[in-house]
């Protein structure tokens, strides 16, 4: 009898569980840009987002609209994707605190491309994704060291990264930063290389990185300037390490042994 009362316990547990499966988490991508220079890659950007998230059982919704940015809205979201948003992206302080908040509350957070070029005055902003633009040359071929292979958001790549892309030059750079790209500035050309970064920061500067702060999750890359990035498997596997690295979830195994001819 006991048995047959177990065995009916584990059937109805397992009953309940199918019949409420644990609910997908949501993702927010956002791209608003102020005035300014406005990406022509954002559309391609947020197709690529859709694509990850199906591919991860992940719901997406996308919005450029600040209104979103209240307390009981971003609730509802397991990580904020801030997709080339530049300049001023915020309406009001209200929205800037929800922000604040969510992170506070153990938000994940992912910024891609000039997301480090928004709210420039806001310096918890720029502490938060980690870095601050400060400019960038010309868009051109260039070499990015692989800093920390062991991440999903790199497992797919070899030694060095040979990408054509936008290197951007930043400063204000979190020191809890865990830095997973750099750009090899030797190979990089650029007249006023010398006025900044110059030898600042050696023959490498900081391109991507991951880091917890105050609570939360954040997964930064500069990499993303060229549309046709959001179509390219190995930048979207960057992409999408990066994100489940932020929602504290590692991407199926057999993906973290594939390595691309990225040398």
């Amino acid at each position: 009898m006991k048995i047959k009362l177990l065995l009916l316990t584990v059937v109805l547990g397992l009953g309940s569980v199918f019949a409420n499966p644990p609910a997908k988490k949501r993702i927010l991508v956002y791209t608003k840009n102020g005035k300014g220079y406005v990406h022509k890659n954002i559309p391609f950007s947020v197709e690529a987002w859709k694509k990850i998230a199906e591919a991860n059982n992940l719901i997406v919704d996308v919005s450029d609209d600040p209104a979103v940015m209240n307390t009981e809205n971003l609730a509802k979201y397991s990580c904020l994707v801030f997709s080339n948003t530049c300049n001023d992206i915020f309406d009001t302080e209200e929205q800037k605190q929800a922000l604040v908040d969510y992170i506070h509350r153990g938000g994940a957070f992912v910024g891609v491309h000039s997301a480090s070029d928004s709210e420039k005055d806001w310096p918890w902003y720029a502490a938060m994704v980690g870095g601050k633009f400060k400019r960038h040359p010309a868009f051109q071929p260039f070499e990015i060291k692989v800093i920390n292979k062991n991440h999903p958001a790199t497992s797919m790549l070899g030694e060095t990264w040979k990408k054509e892309d936008e290197c951007y030059y930043m400063n204000e750079f979190n020191p809890n930063n865990q830095i997973l790209l750099a750009a090899d500035m030797r190979t990089v050309k650029d007249s006023e290389k010398e006025v900044y970064p110059g030898r600042t920061f050696g023959d490498y500067l900081p391109l991507a990185w991951c880091h917890e702060f105050e609570g939360g999750r954040v997964f930064y890359t500069a990499l993303g300037h060229d549309s046709k990035d959001y179509g390219d498997p190995v930048f979207v596997q960057h992409l999408t390490g990066g994100l489940l690295w932020a929602l504290g979830e590692n991407p199926k195994e057999s993906h973290s042994k594939k390595k691309s001819k990225s040398k």
